[in-house]
């Protein structure tokens, strides 16, 4: 809402010294978001008067039309004498009054006026437009013709009003009244402790039987419809330049003078009208819901079918009117302009109901002030003072008679009334205000307060925002100021903090970060197609997706039943935007459905869910286990001084996920898996010890090329996703902090020739079982194939540690686990001590 100074003061008597800024601090201070004060003609210097056309020549030979024209510009010039311009505008004519700029002056924009030689003559000044002046679009696109009782040499700027100072605010959706000046007036009178002249005090004739006949077949979408003619209208009359300014002012573009009236009110007041031309209706003007498929041409020249939700204005022909968005095409006034001629005006000033309004609005993606200030709240009890206003303004500026009847149809209603403690608002605030503070500023809103130590509020009639007892005390302390409540921290009850799972949660994020990955947050929605493009079959139980009512967006419908399309997603964009050396990490939840969710009833919100509704909707929702996952690509080790680095590869996807186990406390086995979108040959399966059983909880390793090609990302992309729930579940009690031994540690090494699709955990783990208690580490530290050791066989060697709580290893000790341990290998695996 764009507000003029100017025009505030019309209402509030402000200290001729305050500016703008003075006004905008006292607005923002009672809550209202005033985001700019601009300056409308600053730098603007004098001399600017109004001129009169002598003579017009028109200049040959040039590209465009040009005129030498004389002035008379009366005493302004010093000389009395005709002033000489050279103009290219061609909307004037001899006779007509213009405005004038003379050298000397300056125009917005530090444009400094000379006289000039251009055209092979020499201009003494400028005929001006609306945009050398600053003062908006009037429509013309050419130089401002003035109306011819304006005189020769009178002070231009201060007869457009070329110098003011405009707030524009930002108003919420609960403070529609303010998309008005009565609104921001009223709060500017409270900001300053200052009497509101009230613009909707108006005396207003009674209703009666001779009005125009209006039928209303749906009370609830529209509950008030007041409406006035006014016959007897001159065509010719023009807006005053003081409505024409206001209306610019406030960011709207000057139209005719019966439209630019129904603006004018509507900025003034607040509520929106529609004038039709009394001779283009047909019959009585009724309002109905549309019929599905109704057809409108609103007045921005589109055809609209019509929804049978939409609220209409109809005549006998059918809809004439998109109600409280926009008018019709086929009783608009007429346009002068095109020879036309509208003498007979109907006024309608209506109340429509704002959910209506704003769904209509957004069906037919047709936001118009009007329909902005209905969404928002608009007054019922303005639609006769703004009707009779408009009618005020149609017989003082356009010579019109207003007829005697007066239509008001209205359905029965009653003011809004809340009971609340007096103290109420102290208690929200923390504040002792005081009954006698809280009754004077809800007075100050336009409340009616009655009672003592409980009081009952009746709400005035512009304030829908107000439905309940903490709305008021918001009001109060509002205008008491923000600033005042005193700043207190709360104090955390005792015994309370993150539970055991919440920290396990957190230190698998931390420890990632450590291994250098970088958390990435995504939405948690995909679509089939990235499902298509992982590469999972039809029965994949990753396919299975929860679909969404409402999606952001029709290509990702679905919530993820992986993490990895978020990340990938992310991994591609920073490699395409040359960031090529990545590491990423999510924790999030995912969405598996079972088939065994039960369907459940909507639940009001006037109580607290019972136990029993709480668990159905529970039973309704699907299995959501939090994960975690990573990608990467590029170089895990850069290359320097100290070395040639190395690319990222599938181990350190397996790395990944034993960097998470190792904060669980949990042993990860690896194994050899298929699993789409992993490389068959480079995939892992992760399992850990749940419950005594053996379980899955994750993959690792290298996509598959076809995957990488689908989905555009770098040559050997690695992934690893795994679920924490379960990891949680694997636990076994507290965590243990490792044990520092005294003594010394026996190191043995061995290298064990297998077959080469005998996995190297399997040795593994024969190693561990074989080697028994003193078994302290196990590390495979390398694999060898060759034809040293034959033709479908492979080396392992391993790193034994070993080490004993109580005392120092003999070297018979040591050996002897180790033989342990490559003799259990041997009878499990087939392997072979190399160089036996």
């Amino acid at each position: 809402m764009r507000v003029p100074l100017s025009w505030l003061r019309e209402y509030v008597d402000l200290p001729a010294t305050e500016t703008g800024r003075d006004v905008q601090a006292k607005l923002v201070a009672v809550g209202l978001e005033v985001e700019t004060v601009e300056q409308i003609g600053a730098g603007l210097k004098g001399p600017l008067v109004v001129g009169q056309v002598l003579t017009i020549e028109e200049l040959e030979g040039f590209k465009k039309p040009i005129r030498f024209c004389t002035v008379d510009v009366g005493s302004a010039n010093g000389t009395g004498e005709p002033q000489e311009i050279v103009c290219g505008a061609r909307n004037f004519a001899v006779g007509d009054k213009v405005v004038v700029v003379l050298p000397g002056a300056v125009l917005p924009g530090d444009f400094a006026i000379a006289a000039r030689k251009t055209y092979g003559r020499t201009s003494h000044g400028m005929i001006c437009s609306t945009d050398e002046l600053g003062m908006g679009d009037d429509g013309t696109h050419g130089i401002i013709v003035l109306p011819p009782e304006h005189e020769v040499g009178t002070d231009a700027i201060e007869l457009l009003e070329l110098v003011d100072e405009v707030l524009d605010i930002a108003v919420t959706p609960d403070r529609g009244y303010c998309l008005s000046m009565r609104g921001v007036a009223r709060e500017t009178a409270i900001a300053y402790g200052l009497p509101l002249r009230d613009p909707a005090l108006l005396d207003v004739p009674a209703p009666n039987a001779f009005g125009y006949p209006v039928k209303i077949a749906d009370p609830i979408g529209c509950d008030r419809f007041t409406a006035r003619t006014v016959v007897g209208l001159e065509p010719e009359a023009r807006s005053p330049i003081w409505l024409q300014r206001r209306l610019q002012k406030a960011g709207m573009r000057p139209i005719s003078l019966a439209v630019d009236i129904t603006n004018y009110v509507m900025l003034e007041l607040g509520q929106p009208l529609h004038a039709y031309d009394r001779t283009r209706i047909d019959g009585p003007i009724g309002v109905r819901r549309a019929q599905q498929g109704e057809k409108l041409t609103t007045l921005d020249g589109t055809v609209r079918v019509l929804d049978a939700e939409d609220l209409v204005i109809t005549d006998d022909r059918g809809p004439i009117g998109l109600a409280g968005v926009m008018g019709g095409a086929n009783t608009e006034i007429a346009d002068v302009k095109n020879g036309e001629n509208t003498t007979e005006v109907v006024i309608e000033a209506a109340h429509f109901d704002a959910i209506s309004i704003a769904r209509t609005a957004r069906r037919h993606k047709l936001s118009s002030e009007a329909s902005k200030r209905f969404e928002r709240g608009v007054d019922p009890q303005a639609a006769a003072a703004a009707a009779q206003r408009t009618v005020d303004l149609l017989v003082l500026l356009a010579g019109g008679t207003a007829e005697a009847g007066v239509t008001e149809v209205t359905a029965p209603s009653a003011p809004r009334t809340i009971a609340m403690p007096a103290d109420h608002p102290d208690r929200v605030a923390g504040v002792a205000y005081g009954r006698e503070t809280v009754v004077r500023r809800l007075q100050q809103v336009g409340c009616d307060v009655y009672g003592q130590d409980e009081l009952l509020v009746t709400v005035p009639s512009w304030r829908p925002d107000l439905s309940e007892p903490n709305d008021l005390a918001e009001e109060v302390i509002r205008l008491e100021g923000y600033e005042n409540l005193p700043s207190t921290l709360p104090t955390p009850p005792s015994g309370r903090g993150l539970t055991d799972r919440q920290r396990l949660h957190r230190r698998f994020g931390r420890a990632l970060a450590g291994a250098g990955y970088v958390e990435a947050l995504n939405y948690p929605f995909i679509g089939d197609a990235v499902l298509d493009q992982l590469g999972l079959d039809a029965d994949d139980a990753r396919r299975r997706t929860v679909k969404l009512v409402n999606p952001l967006s029709d290509e990702e419908p679905a919530l993820r039943t992986t993490l990895l399309p978020g990340l990938l997603g992310a991994l591609r964009r920073n490699d395409g935007r040359g960031s090529h050396d990545l590491a990423l990490f999510e924790t999030g939840l995912v969405f598996r459905p079972t088939g065994d969710e039960t369907q459940t009833e909507r639940l009001t919100v006037d109580r607290r869910p019972t136990d029993d509704e709480i668990a159905s909707l529970n039973a309704a929702l699907p299995r959501q286990p939090r994960r975690a996952a990573v990608v990467l690509a590029g170089a895990r080790e850069q290359a320097g001084w100290w070395g040639k680095g190395r690319p990222a590869d599938w181990a350190d996807s397996i790395e990944a996920a034993r960097t998470i186990a190792r904060e669980a406390g949990v042993e990860l086995t690896v194994r050899s898996d298929q699993h789409a979108p992993w490389h068959p040959g480079r995939c892992a399966a992760l399992f850990v010890t749940v419950g005594g059983e053996e379980t899955l909880v994750g993959h690792a390793g290298e996509l598959h090329p076809r995957v990488i090609k689908e989905l555009h990302l770098p040559e050997r992309t690695c992934a690893m996703e795994i679920e924490l729930d379960l990891l949680e579940q694997a636990v076994d009690g507290a965590l243990q902090a490792p044990r520092i031994s005294t003594f010394p540690v026996a190191t043995q090494d061995v290298a064990l020739i297998v077959a080469q699709d005998v996995p190297a955990t399997t040795v593994e783990e024969a190693l561990r079982a074989g080697a028994g208690q003193l078994l302290e580490s196990l590390r495979l530290f390398d694999v060898f194939t060759g034809e040293q050791i034959g033709e479908g066989k492979k080396s392992l060697a391993y790193a034994l540690r070993f080490r004993a709580p109580d005392r120092t290893l003999t070297v018979d000790e040591a050996t002897a686990a180790r033989d342990s341990a490559v003799a259990l290998a041997a009878e499990r695996t087939g392997a072979v001590l190399r160089g036996a």
